[in-house]
Protein backbone atom coordinates (compact mmCIF):
# COMPACT_ATOMS: atom_id res chain seq x y z
CA UNK A 1 0.00 0.00 0.00
CA UNK A 2 1.70 2.94 -0.94
CA UNK A 3 1.49 6.41 0.89
CA UNK A 4 2.74 9.44 0.41
CA UNK A 5 4.60 11.42 3.14
CA UNK A 6 6.68 14.66 3.06
CA UNK A 7 9.80 12.56 3.57
CA UNK A 8 8.83 10.73 -0.01
CA UNK A 9 8.31 13.87 -1.53
CA UNK A 10 11.52 15.49 -0.65
CA UNK A 11 12.66 12.19 -1.91
CA UNK A 12 11.52 13.08 -5.11
CA UNK A 13 12.42 16.19 -4.88
CA UNK A 14 16.15 14.92 -4.70
CA UNK A 15 15.69 13.32 -8.30
CA UNK A 16 16.29 16.31 -10.11
CA UNK A 17 19.86 17.41 -8.75
CA UNK A 18 20.94 19.02 -11.87
CA UNK A 19 18.05 21.53 -11.74
CA UNK A 20 18.49 22.08 -7.80
CA UNK A 21 22.16 22.82 -8.43
CA UNK A 22 21.21 25.54 -11.00
CA UNK A 23 18.43 26.85 -8.59
CA UNK A 24 20.77 27.38 -5.56
CA UNK A 25 23.41 29.20 -7.84
CA UNK A 26 21.04 31.36 -8.89
CA UNK A 27 19.34 31.31 -5.35
CA UNK A 28 22.55 32.24 -3.81
CA UNK A 29 23.45 35.42 -6.81
CA UNK A 30 19.79 36.69 -6.29
CA UNK A 31 20.94 36.87 -2.67
CA UNK A 32 23.87 38.76 -3.31
CA UNK A 33 22.00 41.03 -5.28
CA UNK A 34 19.67 41.90 -3.19
CA UNK A 35 22.14 42.61 0.09
CA UNK A 36 24.39 44.69 -2.08
CA UNK A 37 21.95 47.23 -3.14
CA UNK A 38 20.44 48.79 -0.30
CA UNK A 39 23.34 49.76 1.23
CA UNK A 40 24.75 52.09 -1.85
CA UNK A 41 22.33 55.31 -1.51
CA UNK A 42 22.83 55.00 2.20
CA UNK A 43 26.81 55.41 1.93
CA UNK A 44 26.01 58.15 -0.14
CA UNK A 45 24.70 59.87 3.08
CA UNK A 46 28.23 59.85 4.36
CA UNK A 47 30.62 60.15 1.99
CA UNK A 48 28.84 63.33 -0.40
CA UNK A 49 26.31 64.96 1.94
CA UNK A 50 28.36 64.58 4.79
CA UNK A 51 31.54 65.10 2.78
CA UNK A 52 33.12 62.13 4.20
CA UNK A 53 34.38 60.48 0.96
CA UNK A 54 34.88 56.33 1.57
CA UNK A 55 34.62 53.28 -0.74
CA UNK A 56 32.10 54.70 -3.15
CA UNK A 57 33.21 58.00 -4.10
CA UNK A 58 36.89 57.13 -4.33
CA UNK A 59 36.35 53.99 -6.67
CA UNK A 60 33.82 56.14 -9.10
CA UNK A 61 36.53 58.88 -9.16
CA UNK A 62 39.14 56.08 -10.43
CA UNK A 63 36.68 54.89 -13.33
CA UNK A 64 35.24 58.38 -14.66
CA UNK A 65 38.42 60.42 -13.97
CA UNK A 66 38.46 64.18 -11.87
CA UNK A 67 35.91 64.54 -8.78
CA UNK A 68 32.50 65.03 -9.66
CA UNK A 69 29.18 66.62 -8.67
CA UNK A 70 26.63 65.24 -6.20
CA UNK A 71 24.12 64.19 -8.97
CA UNK A 72 26.77 62.69 -10.77
CA UNK A 73 27.28 60.22 -7.59
CA UNK A 74 23.61 59.73 -6.78
CA UNK A 75 23.10 59.15 -10.61
CA UNK A 76 25.62 56.39 -10.91
CA UNK A 77 24.79 54.73 -8.26
CA UNK A 78 21.18 54.76 -8.59
CA UNK A 79 21.79 52.91 -11.32
CA UNK A 80 23.52 50.41 -9.66
CA UNK A 81 20.82 49.74 -7.38
CA UNK A 82 18.35 49.45 -10.14
CA UNK A 83 20.67 47.26 -12.03
CA UNK A 84 21.36 44.79 -8.69
CA UNK A 85 16.89 45.07 -8.17
CA UNK A 86 16.61 43.90 -11.65
CA UNK A 87 19.31 41.37 -11.29
CA UNK A 88 17.60 39.91 -8.16
CA UNK A 89 14.57 39.74 -10.03
CA UNK A 90 15.16 37.97 -12.79
CA UNK A 91 16.93 35.91 -11.01
CA UNK A 92 13.88 35.22 -8.88
CA UNK A 93 12.16 34.42 -11.80
CA UNK A 94 14.26 32.23 -13.15
CA UNK A 95 14.82 30.19 -10.06
CA UNK A 96 10.92 29.93 -9.49
CA UNK A 97 10.58 28.65 -12.60
CA UNK A 98 12.78 25.60 -12.27
CA UNK A 99 10.98 24.49 -8.93
CA UNK A 100 7.67 24.76 -11.27
CA UNK A 101 8.94 22.34 -13.26
CA UNK A 102 10.35 19.99 -10.75
CA UNK A 103 7.03 20.73 -8.43
CA UNK A 104 4.60 20.35 -11.45
CA UNK A 105 6.21 16.54 -12.46
CA UNK A 106 6.36 15.48 -8.76
CA UNK A 107 2.66 16.51 -8.44
CA UNK A 108 1.87 15.08 -12.04
CA UNK A 109 3.60 11.52 -9.98
CA UNK A 110 0.90 12.21 -7.02
CA UNK A 111 -1.88 12.07 -9.25
CA UNK A 112 -0.77 9.34 -11.57
CA UNK A 113 -0.05 7.25 -8.50
CA UNK A 114 -3.88 8.36 -7.05
CA UNK A 115 -5.31 7.36 -10.49
CA UNK A 116 -3.42 4.29 -10.51
CA UNK A 117 -4.83 3.84 -7.01
CA UNK A 118 -8.46 4.37 -7.74
CA UNK A 119 -8.96 2.56 -10.79
CA UNK A 120 -8.07 -0.15 -8.36
CA UNK A 121 -10.26 0.47 -5.50
CA UNK A 122 -12.82 -2.05 -4.71
CA UNK A 123 -16.54 -0.94 -5.40
CA UNK A 124 -17.52 -1.15 -1.71
CA UNK A 125 -15.03 0.87 -0.53
CA UNK A 126 -15.38 3.50 -3.87
CA UNK A 127 -19.24 3.86 -3.07
CA UNK A 128 -18.75 4.10 0.36
CA UNK A 129 -16.10 6.54 -0.22
CA UNK A 130 -17.72 8.84 -2.68
CA UNK A 131 -16.67 10.44 -5.93
CA UNK A 132 -16.98 13.54 -4.83
CA UNK A 133 -14.40 13.58 -2.12
CA UNK A 134 -12.20 11.95 -4.47
CA UNK A 135 -12.52 14.26 -7.02
CA UNK A 136 -12.02 17.13 -4.33
CA UNK A 137 -8.74 15.41 -2.59
CA UNK A 138 -7.26 14.80 -6.46
CA UNK A 139 -7.47 18.29 -7.36
CA UNK A 140 -7.69 20.73 -4.59
CA UNK A 141 -5.53 19.27 -2.16
CA UNK A 142 -2.67 18.07 -4.79
CA UNK A 143 -3.13 21.95 -6.10
CA UNK A 144 -2.35 22.77 -2.45
CA UNK A 145 1.08 20.61 -2.40
CA UNK A 146 1.66 21.83 -6.06
CA UNK A 147 1.70 25.70 -5.16
CA UNK A 148 4.02 24.92 -1.77
CA UNK A 149 6.85 23.26 -3.62
CA UNK A 150 6.47 25.34 -6.79
CA UNK A 151 6.16 28.63 -4.49
CA UNK A 152 7.19 28.01 -0.86
CA UNK A 153 10.25 25.73 -1.66
CA UNK A 154 11.88 28.43 -4.04
CA UNK A 155 10.78 31.45 -1.86
CA UNK A 156 12.50 29.29 0.99
CA UNK A 157 16.00 29.04 -0.79
CA UNK A 158 16.35 32.59 -1.76
CA UNK A 159 15.01 34.04 1.60
CA UNK A 160 17.59 32.06 3.47
CA UNK A 161 20.32 33.18 1.24
CA UNK A 162 19.11 36.60 2.11
CA UNK A 163 18.78 36.15 5.33
CA UNK A 164 22.65 34.52 5.49
CA UNK A 165 23.55 37.86 3.01
CA UNK A 166 21.97 40.34 4.90
CA UNK A 167 23.22 38.96 8.15
CA UNK A 168 26.69 39.06 6.91
CA UNK A 169 26.40 42.69 5.47
CA UNK A 170 25.19 44.19 8.67
CA UNK A 171 27.99 42.35 10.67
CA UNK A 172 30.80 44.03 8.90
CA UNK A 173 28.67 47.58 9.28
CA UNK A 174 28.06 46.99 13.19
CA UNK A 175 28.74 43.38 14.71
CA UNK A 176 26.89 44.19 18.43
CA UNK A 177 23.73 45.81 16.56
CA UNK A 178 23.47 42.66 13.97
CA UNK A 179 23.52 40.23 16.83
CA UNK A 180 21.20 41.85 19.03
CA UNK A 181 19.02 42.28 15.75
CA UNK A 182 19.57 38.10 14.56
CA UNK A 183 19.40 37.05 18.00
CA UNK A 184 15.90 38.47 18.45
CA UNK A 185 14.33 36.85 15.04
CA UNK A 186 14.71 33.18 16.16
CA UNK A 187 11.59 34.11 18.66
CA UNK A 188 9.55 35.74 15.91
CA UNK A 189 9.82 32.69 13.61
CA UNK A 190 9.47 30.58 16.77
CA UNK A 191 5.55 32.28 17.85
CA UNK A 192 4.74 32.37 14.38
CA UNK A 193 5.22 28.74 13.63
CA UNK A 194 2.95 28.16 17.00
CA UNK A 195 0.98 30.55 15.22
CA UNK A 196 0.55 28.17 11.79
CA UNK A 197 0.06 24.97 13.62
CA UNK A 198 -3.17 25.91 15.23
CA UNK A 199 -4.65 27.76 11.91
CA UNK A 200 -3.86 24.57 9.86
CA UNK A 201 -6.83 22.61 11.68
CA UNK A 202 -9.35 25.45 10.77
CA UNK A 203 -8.01 24.71 6.78
CA UNK A 204 -8.53 21.11 7.10
CA UNK A 205 -12.22 21.27 8.62
CA UNK A 206 -13.25 23.92 5.71
CA UNK A 207 -11.45 21.12 3.03
CA UNK A 208 -14.07 18.20 4.42
CA UNK A 209 -16.89 20.20 4.60
CA UNK A 210 -16.15 21.14 0.77
CA UNK A 211 -15.42 17.61 -0.16
CA UNK A 212 -19.05 17.03 1.38
CA UNK A 213 -20.39 19.37 -0.26
CA UNK A 214 -18.82 18.40 -3.93
CA UNK A 215 -20.26 15.07 -3.17
CA UNK A 216 -23.37 15.58 -2.73
CA UNK A 217 -23.69 18.46 -5.09
CA UNK A 218 -22.40 15.63 -7.92
CA UNK A 219 -25.04 13.15 -7.02
CA UNK A 220 -27.71 15.64 -7.07
CA UNK A 221 -27.14 16.90 -10.44
CA UNK A 222 -26.13 13.58 -11.91
CA UNK A 223 -30.31 12.37 -10.71
CA UNK A 224 -31.72 15.65 -11.21
CA UNK A 225 -34.20 14.30 -13.24
CA UNK A 226 -35.60 11.13 -10.46
CA UNK A 227 -35.01 14.25 -7.76
CA UNK A 228 -37.38 16.73 -10.23
CA UNK A 229 -39.62 13.65 -10.92
CA UNK A 230 -39.72 12.90 -7.35
CA UNK A 231 -40.56 17.08 -6.59
CA UNK A 232 -38.10 16.68 -4.15
CA UNK A 233 -36.08 19.60 -5.13
CA UNK A 234 -36.58 21.51 -2.29
CA UNK A 235 -35.36 19.39 0.09
CA UNK A 236 -32.39 18.45 -1.72
CA UNK A 237 -31.53 21.85 -2.55
CA UNK A 238 -31.89 22.79 1.01
CA UNK A 239 -29.47 20.55 2.21
CA UNK A 240 -26.70 21.37 -0.33
CA UNK A 241 -27.73 25.29 0.95
CA UNK A 242 -27.01 23.68 4.55
CA UNK A 243 -23.53 22.83 3.51
CA UNK A 244 -22.75 25.83 1.59
CA UNK A 245 -23.57 27.76 4.67
CA UNK A 246 -21.68 25.56 6.85
CA UNK A 247 -18.49 25.99 3.95
CA UNK A 248 -19.18 30.04 4.47
CA UNK A 249 -19.10 29.62 8.08
CA UNK A 250 -15.98 27.35 8.07
CA UNK A 251 -14.17 29.80 5.27
CA UNK A 252 -15.00 32.71 7.64
CA UNK A 253 -13.51 31.67 10.65
CA UNK A 254 -10.42 29.74 8.80
CA UNK A 255 -9.67 33.53 6.90
CA UNK A 256 -10.10 35.62 9.76
CA UNK A 257 -8.01 33.17 12.41
CA UNK A 258 -5.51 32.63 9.52
CA UNK A 259 -5.65 37.04 8.90
CA UNK A 260 -5.26 37.28 13.04
CA UNK A 261 -2.18 34.93 12.84
CA UNK A 262 -0.85 36.79 9.54
CA UNK A 263 -1.32 40.07 10.68
CA UNK A 264 -0.53 39.44 14.24
CA UNK A 265 2.76 37.49 13.34
CA UNK A 266 3.59 40.61 10.76
CA UNK A 267 3.32 42.63 14.30
CA UNK A 268 5.58 40.86 15.57
CA UNK A 269 8.03 41.59 13.51
CA UNK A 270 7.35 45.65 13.27
CA UNK A 271 7.45 45.51 17.26
CA UNK A 272 11.04 44.25 16.75
CA UNK A 273 12.25 46.23 13.84
CA UNK A 274 10.70 49.42 16.04
CA UNK A 275 13.08 48.01 18.61
CA UNK A 276 16.13 47.97 16.14
CA UNK A 277 16.03 51.46 14.85
CA UNK A 278 15.47 52.74 18.86
CA UNK A 279 18.81 50.63 19.02
CA UNK A 280 20.56 52.10 16.26
CA UNK A 281 19.98 55.46 17.35
CA UNK A 282 21.84 54.45 20.42
CA UNK A 283 24.51 53.02 18.81
CA UNK A 284 25.07 56.22 16.21
CA UNK A 285 25.08 58.11 19.86
CA UNK A 286 27.16 55.89 21.89
CA UNK A 287 29.42 54.13 19.06
CA UNK A 288 31.09 54.87 15.91
CA UNK A 289 28.26 54.20 13.74
CA UNK A 290 27.61 56.90 10.86
CA UNK A 291 24.38 58.10 10.16
CA UNK A 292 24.97 56.62 7.06
CA UNK A 293 25.13 53.12 8.26
CA UNK A 294 22.38 53.75 10.51
CA UNK A 295 20.17 54.33 7.88
CA UNK A 296 21.63 51.52 5.37
CA UNK A 297 20.74 49.45 8.58
CA UNK A 298 17.61 50.32 8.79
CA UNK A 299 16.73 49.62 5.08
CA UNK A 300 18.33 46.18 5.85
CA UNK A 301 15.34 46.01 8.36
CA UNK A 302 13.34 46.17 5.71
CA UNK A 303 14.94 44.00 3.24
CA UNK A 304 14.66 41.45 5.59
CA UNK A 305 11.26 41.87 6.24
CA UNK A 306 10.87 39.99 3.25
CA UNK A 307 12.34 37.21 3.85
CA UNK A 308 11.17 36.53 7.59
CA UNK A 309 7.54 37.40 6.12
CA UNK A 310 8.44 34.75 3.45
CA UNK A 311 9.20 32.24 5.80
CA UNK A 312 6.26 32.68 8.36
CA UNK A 313 4.01 32.32 4.95
CA UNK A 314 5.71 28.99 4.18
CA UNK A 315 4.88 27.97 7.55
CA UNK A 316 1.20 27.71 6.82
CA UNK A 317 1.73 26.67 3.25
CA UNK A 318 3.69 23.95 4.74
CA UNK A 319 1.18 23.02 7.26
CA UNK A 320 -1.61 23.58 4.54
CA UNK A 321 0.06 21.06 2.70
CA UNK A 322 0.58 18.89 5.57
CA UNK A 323 -2.91 18.37 6.09
CA UNK A 324 -3.61 18.03 2.14
CA UNK A 325 -1.30 15.05 2.29
CA UNK A 326 -3.06 13.55 5.12
CA UNK A 327 -6.65 13.35 3.08
CA UNK A 328 -5.03 12.39 -0.07
CA UNK A 329 -3.19 9.51 2.28
CA UNK A 330 -7.22 8.26 2.67
CA UNK A 331 -7.61 7.41 -0.72
CA UNK A 332 -4.56 5.07 -0.53
CA UNK A 333 -5.42 3.84 2.41
CA UNK A 334 -9.01 2.38 0.65
CA UNK A 335 -8.92 -1.64 -0.29
CA UNK A 336 -7.84 -2.07 -3.49
CA UNK A 337 -9.75 -4.98 -5.49
CA UNK A 338 -7.64 -8.33 -4.99
CA UNK A 339 -5.56 -9.01 -8.04
CA UNK A 340 -5.88 -12.84 -8.98
CA UNK A 341 -2.72 -14.17 -11.06
CA UNK A 342 -3.46 -15.58 -14.47
CA UNK A 343 -2.93 -19.30 -14.09
CA UNK A 344 -5.91 -20.53 -16.14
CA UNK A 345 -8.16 -18.96 -18.66
CA UNK A 346 -11.27 -20.98 -19.01
CA UNK A 347 -12.37 -18.85 -21.80
CA UNK A 348 -9.54 -18.99 -24.28
CA UNK A 349 -10.98 -20.20 -27.73
CA UNK A 350 -14.59 -20.95 -26.36
CA UNK A 351 -17.56 -19.20 -27.60
CA UNK A 352 -19.17 -20.40 -24.05
CA UNK A 353 -18.53 -21.20 -20.51
CA UNK A 354 -20.35 -22.69 -17.81
CA UNK A 355 -20.47 -20.49 -14.07
CA UNK A 356 -21.12 -21.90 -10.92
CA UNK A 357 -21.73 -20.51 -7.45
CA UNK A 358 -20.68 -22.84 -4.50
CA UNK A 359 -21.81 -22.66 -1.19
CA UNK A 360 -21.29 -18.61 -1.52
CA UNK A 361 -22.19 -15.95 1.06
CA UNK A 362 -21.87 -12.57 0.26
CA UNK A 363 -22.26 -9.12 2.44
CA UNK A 364 -21.75 -5.17 1.79
CA UNK A 365 -20.91 -5.10 4.96
CA UNK A 366 -20.40 -6.72 8.20
CA UNK A 367 -24.36 -6.06 9.67
CA UNK A 368 -26.22 -7.40 6.95
CA UNK A 369 -26.26 -10.58 4.91
CA UNK A 370 -26.93 -10.22 1.53
CA UNK A 371 -26.57 -13.73 -0.11
CA UNK A 372 -26.74 -16.40 2.10
CA UNK A 373 -25.41 -20.00 1.02
CA UNK A 374 -25.94 -19.51 -2.68
CA UNK A 375 -25.28 -22.73 -5.11
CA UNK A 376 -25.94 -22.47 -8.60
CA UNK A 377 -24.96 -24.29 -12.08
CA UNK A 378 -25.25 -22.28 -15.43
CA UNK A 379 -24.24 -24.91 -17.74
CA UNK A 380 -22.57 -23.49 -21.20
CA UNK A 381 -24.48 -22.32 -24.08
CA UNK A 382 -27.31 -22.81 -21.62
CA UNK A 383 -30.18 -19.56 -20.59
CA UNK A 384 -31.25 -19.48 -17.21
CA UNK A 385 -33.25 -16.80 -15.34
CA UNK A 386 -32.91 -15.69 -11.76
CA UNK A 387 -35.67 -13.98 -10.44
CA UNK A 388 -37.16 -13.21 -7.23
CA UNK A 389 -38.23 -9.31 -5.68
CA UNK A 390 -36.76 -6.18 -5.77
CA UNK A 391 -33.84 -6.13 -3.55
CA UNK A 392 -33.44 -10.54 -2.81
CA UNK A 393 -29.82 -10.51 -4.34
CA UNK A 394 -30.83 -10.93 -7.54
CA UNK A 395 -28.28 -7.81 -9.41
CA UNK A 396 -25.68 -8.88 -6.30
CA UNK A 397 -24.97 -12.55 -8.02
CA UNK A 398 -24.48 -10.69 -11.64
CA UNK A 399 -22.10 -8.30 -10.06
CA UNK A 400 -20.30 -11.29 -8.39
CA UNK A 401 -20.38 -13.33 -11.83
CA UNK A 402 -18.62 -10.49 -13.30
CA UNK A 403 -16.02 -9.92 -10.50
CA UNK A 404 -17.40 -6.25 -9.40
CA UNK A 405 -17.48 -8.09 -6.18
CA UNK A 406 -15.59 -11.26 -4.71
CA UNK A 407 -17.49 -13.77 -2.38
CA UNK A 408 -17.50 -13.69 1.32
CA UNK A 409 -16.94 -17.25 1.17
CA UNK A 410 -17.41 -20.18 -0.60
CA UNK A 411 -16.31 -20.24 -4.54
CA UNK A 412 -17.27 -18.84 -8.47
CA UNK A 413 -16.03 -21.06 -11.14
CA UNK A 414 -15.78 -20.68 -14.51
CA UNK A 415 -15.80 -24.10 -16.63
CA UNK A 416 -15.14 -25.65 -13.08
CA UNK A 417 -12.11 -23.01 -12.80
CA UNK A 418 -11.92 -20.86 -9.69
CA UNK A 419 -11.90 -17.13 -10.14
CA UNK A 420 -9.06 -17.26 -7.78
CA UNK A 421 -6.57 -18.64 -10.81
CA UNK A 422 -8.22 -16.88 -13.57
CA UNK A 423 -7.90 -12.97 -12.84
CA UNK A 424 -10.78 -10.48 -12.28
CA UNK A 425 -9.82 -8.33 -15.40
CA UNK A 426 -9.76 -11.85 -17.70
CA UNK A 427 -13.18 -12.42 -16.19
CA UNK A 428 -14.10 -9.29 -17.29
CA UNK A 429 -13.22 -9.30 -20.83
CA UNK A 430 -15.32 -12.23 -21.35
CA UNK A 431 -18.16 -12.08 -19.16
CA UNK A 432 -20.53 -8.90 -20.02
CA UNK A 433 -23.10 -7.69 -17.49
CA UNK A 434 -25.62 -5.58 -19.34
CA UNK A 435 -27.90 -2.84 -16.62
CA UNK A 436 -30.89 -1.90 -16.30
CA UNK A 437 -29.51 1.73 -15.83
CA UNK A 438 -26.55 1.82 -18.11
CA UNK A 439 -24.36 4.66 -17.66
CA UNK A 440 -23.81 6.97 -20.64
CA UNK A 441 -21.23 9.67 -21.59
CA UNK A 442 -21.80 13.10 -23.00
CA UNK A 443 -20.28 11.59 -26.37
CA UNK A 444 -21.68 10.82 -29.26
CA UNK A 445 -23.63 7.59 -30.07
CA UNK A 446 -20.11 6.36 -31.94
CA UNK A 447 -18.19 6.36 -28.68
CA UNK A 448 -20.69 4.94 -26.28
CA UNK A 449 -20.95 2.09 -28.68
CA UNK A 450 -17.41 1.71 -29.19
CA UNK A 451 -15.71 3.42 -25.48
CA UNK A 452 -13.60 4.84 -28.06
CA UNK A 453 -11.49 1.78 -29.49
CA UNK A 454 -11.21 1.17 -33.58
CA UNK A 455 -14.00 -0.65 -34.51
CA UNK A 456 -15.39 -1.32 -38.26
CA UNK A 457 -18.41 -0.31 -39.28
CA UNK A 458 -20.42 -3.29 -40.17
CA UNK A 459 -19.52 -4.58 -36.74
CA UNK A 460 -21.37 -1.33 -35.32
CA UNK A 461 -24.18 -1.65 -38.15
CA UNK A 462 -24.75 -5.23 -37.17
CA UNK A 463 -24.71 -4.32 -33.30
CA UNK A 464 -27.58 -1.63 -34.28
CA UNK A 465 -29.17 -3.91 -36.26
CA UNK A 466 -29.72 -6.64 -33.95
CA UNK A 467 -30.08 -4.14 -31.17
CA UNK A 468 -33.48 -2.81 -32.80
CA UNK A 469 -31.42 0.89 -33.14
CA UNK A 470 -30.66 1.18 -37.13
CA UNK A 471 -33.93 2.68 -37.90
CA UNK A 472 -33.63 5.39 -35.49
CA UNK A 473 -29.81 6.05 -35.52
CA UNK A 474 -30.05 6.20 -39.83
CA UNK A 475 -33.19 9.41 -38.96
CA UNK A 476 -30.65 11.69 -36.86
CA UNK A 477 -28.93 14.10 -39.41
CA UNK A 478 -25.57 13.25 -37.52
CA UNK A 479 -25.91 9.50 -37.24
CA UNK A 480 -23.51 7.70 -35.29
CA UNK A 481 -22.07 11.08 -34.61
CA UNK A 482 -24.82 12.51 -32.58
CA UNK A 483 -24.27 13.95 -28.72
CA UNK A 484 -26.51 11.97 -26.28
CA UNK A 485 -26.17 14.62 -23.55
CA UNK A 486 -24.98 13.66 -20.14
CA UNK A 487 -25.99 10.07 -19.21
CA UNK A 488 -27.66 9.81 -22.94
CA UNK A 489 -30.33 12.51 -21.48
CA UNK A 490 -31.12 13.05 -25.11
CA UNK A 491 -32.22 9.12 -25.47
CA UNK A 492 -34.92 7.72 -23.87
CA UNK A 493 -34.93 4.51 -21.35
CA UNK A 494 -35.11 2.18 -23.95
CA UNK A 495 -32.94 3.37 -26.27
CA UNK A 496 -30.17 3.64 -23.59
CA UNK A 497 -30.76 0.02 -22.65
CA UNK A 498 -30.90 -0.87 -26.33
CA UNK A 499 -27.47 1.42 -26.79
CA UNK A 500 -25.82 -0.56 -23.49
CA UNK A 501 -26.89 -4.05 -25.18
CA UNK A 502 -25.43 -3.07 -28.85
CA UNK A 503 -22.09 -2.35 -26.88
CA UNK A 504 -22.44 -6.08 -25.60
CA UNK A 505 -22.83 -7.31 -28.96
CA UNK A 506 -19.59 -5.24 -30.48
CA UNK A 507 -18.33 -6.81 -27.23
CA UNK A 508 -19.05 -10.03 -28.50
CA UNK A 509 -18.47 -11.77 -24.62
CA UNK A 510 -18.85 -15.57 -23.88
CA UNK A 511 -21.22 -15.02 -21.22
CA UNK A 512 -24.35 -12.14 -21.25
CA UNK A 513 -26.03 -11.25 -18.38
CA UNK A 514 -29.32 -9.16 -19.22
CA UNK A 515 -30.35 -7.34 -15.03
CA UNK A 516 -33.54 -5.77 -15.73
CA UNK A 517 -32.19 -4.91 -19.26
CA UNK A 518 -34.94 -4.71 -21.12
CA UNK A 519 -37.07 -2.69 -18.29
CA UNK A 520 -37.57 0.09 -19.94
CA UNK A 521 -39.07 -1.90 -23.49
CA UNK A 522 -42.32 -2.33 -24.47
CA UNK A 523 -43.47 -6.38 -24.82
CA UNK A 524 -43.86 -6.16 -28.64
CA UNK A 525 -40.17 -4.27 -28.79
CA UNK A 526 -38.92 -6.17 -26.39
CA UNK A 527 -39.96 -9.69 -28.40
CA UNK A 528 -38.35 -7.86 -31.84
CA UNK A 529 -35.16 -7.51 -29.62
CA UNK A 530 -34.57 -10.92 -28.12
CA UNK A 531 -35.36 -12.69 -31.53
CA UNK A 532 -32.93 -10.69 -33.31
CA UNK A 533 -30.71 -11.78 -30.48
CA UNK A 534 -31.59 -15.08 -30.61
CA UNK A 535 -29.02 -16.04 -33.09
CA UNK A 536 -26.44 -13.84 -31.70
CA UNK A 537 -26.96 -15.43 -28.38
CA UNK A 538 -27.24 -19.41 -29.81
CA UNK A 539 -23.58 -20.01 -29.05
CA UNK A 540 -23.14 -17.88 -25.60
CA UNK A 541 -23.86 -18.72 -21.97
CA UNK A 542 -27.03 -16.24 -20.99
CA UNK A 543 -28.10 -15.71 -17.82
CA UNK A 544 -31.59 -13.10 -17.91
CA UNK A 545 -32.29 -11.33 -14.22
CA UNK A 546 -36.20 -9.85 -14.97
CA UNK A 547 -39.19 -9.17 -12.77
CA UNK A 548 -41.41 -9.80 -16.46
CA UNK A 549 -42.77 -13.48 -17.05
CA UNK A 550 -42.12 -12.72 -20.87
CA UNK A 551 -38.62 -11.55 -20.15
CA UNK A 552 -37.78 -14.83 -18.88
CA UNK A 553 -40.03 -17.73 -21.26
CA UNK A 554 -37.19 -18.17 -23.39
CA UNK A 555 -35.06 -19.49 -20.18
CA UNK A 556 -34.34 -22.76 -19.90
CA UNK A 557 -33.98 -23.07 -15.92
CA UNK A 558 -34.88 -20.68 -13.49
CA UNK A 559 -33.35 -19.83 -10.25
CA UNK A 560 -35.96 -18.15 -7.72
CA UNK A 561 -34.23 -16.06 -5.29
CA UNK A 562 -36.04 -14.84 -2.27
CA UNK A 563 -34.50 -13.20 0.89
CA UNK A 564 -30.98 -13.82 -0.37
CA UNK A 565 -31.55 -17.72 -0.51
CA UNK A 566 -32.34 -20.05 -3.52
CA UNK A 567 -36.12 -20.43 -2.60
CA UNK A 568 -36.67 -23.10 -5.47
CA UNK A 569 -35.38 -24.07 -8.68
CA UNK A 570 -36.65 -25.93 -11.86
CA UNK A 571 -38.41 -24.74 -15.24
CA UNK A 572 -41.12 -21.86 -15.69
CA UNK A 573 -43.46 -25.02 -15.97
CA UNK A 574 -42.24 -26.59 -12.95
CA UNK A 575 -42.70 -23.45 -10.77
CA UNK A 576 -45.74 -22.30 -11.99
CA UNK A 577 -47.11 -25.75 -11.35
CA UNK A 578 -46.03 -25.00 -7.51
CA UNK A 579 -49.39 -24.52 -4.82
CA UNK A 580 -50.17 -22.89 -1.56
CA UNK A 581 -47.78 -19.96 -0.39
CA UNK A 582 -44.94 -20.35 -2.67
CA UNK A 583 -47.42 -20.05 -6.08
CA UNK A 584 -48.68 -16.52 -4.21
CA UNK A 585 -45.18 -15.23 -3.36
CA UNK A 586 -43.86 -16.39 -7.06
CA UNK A 587 -46.08 -15.12 -8.99
CA UNK A 588 -46.31 -11.55 -6.70
CA UNK A 589 -42.83 -11.49 -7.44
CA UNK A 590 -43.39 -12.40 -11.54
CA UNK A 591 -45.99 -9.49 -11.90
CA UNK A 592 -47.78 -12.56 -13.12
Amino acid sequence: MQKYSFKDIFLEVKKYKKELIVANVIAVFAAIAAAAAPILIPLLVDEVLLKKPGFLVENIDKISGAHKEAWFYVLIVLILTIVLRAIYFSLSVIQTWYFTVISKNITYKIRKDLLKRISKVSLKEYESFGSGKISSMSVVDVNTIDMFLSQSISRLLISLFMIVAVSVVLLLIHWQLALFILLFNPFIIFFTSKIARSVSKYKKRENAIIAAFQDSLSETLELFWQVRAANAQVSFFKNLTNLANEIKKRGISFAFKSEIATKGSYMIFLVGFEIFRAAGILMVFYSDLTIGLMLAIFGYLWVIVNPIHEIINIQYAYHNAKAALERINEIFDLEVEPKFPHRKNPFKNKRANSIEFKSVNFSYDKESVVLKDISLKVKAKSKVAIVGASGKGKSTIAQLMVGFYQPNSGDISYDGISYKEIGLDIIREHVYLVLQNPMLFNETIRFNLTFGKECGEEKIKEALRISQLEGFVDKLPKGLETLVGKNGIKLSGGQRQRVSIARMIIADPNIVIFDESTSALDIDTEDSLFEALEGFLKDKTTIIIAHRLSTIKMADFIYYIHEGKILQSGTLKQLLSQEGHFKAVFENDLRI
